[in-house]
């Protein structure tokens, strides 16, 4: 009978991780687990202690995971190498992420996978398929990418268009075809073994992939294509998912039970993190030992018509208008206000190394803000302000966190004020800085008050008025009384201003005066 060696790669949720991976080695499978280095320690202590004396379950080395980097595909190979020795039994392993629920039993899963001997994993022509939709394609491959294009915008597009213009293409390995699909597969124990020989066997191809982008939708689906014969490959994936019109993946909630579990899969993602009873009926489901399920390939249009009903418990999921209605319980947003914006994108962007936290710009104040590809809501000011909640829920599923930072500008006082009021755990840092008569002229100028060729004296009349203007807003913010407001100013020490940003972000003493002491943090 089938034994599943289950790669498990979280990053949050202990408590869930640890429910998951009991139910999962109830039944006699086995769970290799790879939790994100950059999660909170307290929280893999917290696992790990509760799964010690759990002979299924074995953790793979930790590194640091970013979102299309290669350091996925490196956590995913340290979670096989670990399984592939703890579990000398395990006949096949299966991929799978924290927000991952069983759709099947066990006894059903064991018995599909004994019924066929093969593997499954999407794995479409990279170059003739129409797998990827939008954005890079070739690029992926042929240019070198370093950096990380969510926490990295600058440097990932930077060095992509020296490269670019300076022609330093690369060539793929001359006898691999590149492969795209999902990561999420299930491989059998020999074709695992062959994949981790040939990583040893051919350093080029490992060197190549390191430097892709998104090399955990080509590097597997690639080296089985190179391995397997295509007859002993099911070009498929056994987890449901879907997307919704903006390309983001479609969460499932507690009342979606019997359309997962009349799908013609094992397991579904993303089961959303409030649904809690979703995940216990799902979790007994795969402890029952059922094997009569009656599966059909209905879930798409079916999701599409009960979304469309508008009765709570006639549909899955929420209506658009009511999933702007929160960002998220548990979900943390840090608004950086700041007039010389400069300033606030250096705080983004230096938080962003030295936190770990994902940031957008100016986005619903600066019209060419690089805002990630969502389907369109993006695309202009006036559709990002009004759809601004929904747009931020986007945006968080669209880096993968719980924890992003805004910049605005202080006049936005009502975008504040509707964020501040979100069930979310929402923060203002507010850069308090000086205004000078320089920077007044540079800004006359900047929004059209005056050109480079107003009298002096016309200049010099406004000054006051702006240097009031900016003043007020200030004092707008203030007298709003909102409840998590912090203050970090130009005119203040380094050490004061880092106990603010260690408040702001939950940090150490020692990384807090980092980010105050960034370098030019407040020039012009």
């Amino acid at each position: 009978m089938a034994k599943i060696a289950f790669i498990l790669l979280c990053h949050k949720d202990a408590p869930s991780i640890i429910r998951q991976a009991e139910r999962l080695t109830a039944t006699g499978d086995f769970v290799s687990i790879h939790f994100d280095a950059r999660a909170k320690a307290e929280a893999f202590a917290q696992i790990t202690a509760a799964l010690s004396d759990n002979k299924n379950v074995t953790f793979a080395k930790r590194i640091k995971c970013g979102w299309g980097e290669w350091s996925l595909v490196q956590a995913t190979l340290n979670a096989v190498e670990a399984a592939v020795e703890a579990f000398p039994r395990a006949s096949h392993f299966y991929m799978l992420s924290g927000d991952c629920g069983s759709v099947k039993s066990a006894a059903y899963a064991h018995r599909f996978l004994d019924a066929a001997d093969r593997d499954y994993i999407e794995s479409f022509d990279f170059f003739n398929s129409d797998w990827i939709k939008t954005g890079f394609k070739r690029e992926r491959l042929v240019y070198r990418h370093w950096f990380n294009e969510r926490r990295q915008k600058w440097r990932f597009y930077t060095m992509f268009e020296i490269q670019k213009r300076l022609g330093l293409e690369r060539r793929i390995p001359r006898d691999i075809q590149v492969m795209i699909g999902s990561q999420w597969w299930c491989l059998r124990r020999r074709t695992i073994e062959a994949v981790l020989e040939f990583c040893k066997a051919r350093r080029d191809v490992v060197r190549f992939f390191r430097t892709t982008w998104i090399p955990d939708e080509t590097f597997f689906q690639t080296l089985v294509r190179h391995l397997v014969p295509e007859r002993e490959i099911e070009s498929r994936t056994l987890t449901f998912k879907m997307f919704s019109d903006y390309g983001m993946p479609v969460s499932f909630y507690n009342d979606q039970y019997d359309l997962l579990v009349s799908q013609n899969y094992l397991f579904a993602r993303k089961i959303s993190p409030e649904a809690t009873h979703l995940k216990e009926r799902l979790g007994m489901l795969w402890e029952s030992g059922r094997t009569d399920f009656a599966v059909s390939d209905e879930g798409p249009r079916l999701h599409a018509f009960l979304t469309g009903r508008g009765r709570i418990g006639r549909r899955f999921g929420t209506r658009f208008w009511e999933r702007e209605s929160t960002l998220g319980p548990d979900r943390e947003l840090v608004m950086i206000v700041c007039k010389k914006w400069h300033v606030a994108k250096r705080m983004l962007h230096a938080a962003e190394d030295r936190v770990g936290i994902s940031g957008v710009e100016y986005l619903f104040d600066e019209a060419s803000c690089p805002v990630p590809h969502l389907g369109g809501i993006e695309r202009t000011l006036e559709k990002r302000n009004r759809h601004r909640r929904a747009l931020m829920r986007m945006l968080f599923d669209y880096y993968e966190t719980d924890r992003l930072m805004i910049c605005l500008d202080p006049a936005n006082i009502d975008l504040m004020r509707d964020f501040m009021t979100d069930r979310a755990s929402t923060r203002l840092l507010e850069l308090q800085c000086t205004f000078d008569d320089q920077y007044l002229v540079g800004h006359a100028r900047r929004v059209g008050l005056a050109t480079d060729d107003t009298p002096s004296d016309v200049i010099q009349r406004m000054l006051p008025t702006l240097r009031h203007e900016f003043q007020y807003e200030s004092i707008r913010i203030r007298e709003a009384e909102f409840s998590d407001h912090w203050r970090v100013r130009e005119d203040r020490d380094a050490k004061a201003n880092a106990a603010v940003l260690s408040d702001v972000f939950n940090i150490d003493a020692e990384t807090g005066l980092a980010l105050a002491e960034t370098p030019y943090l407040f020039a012009d």
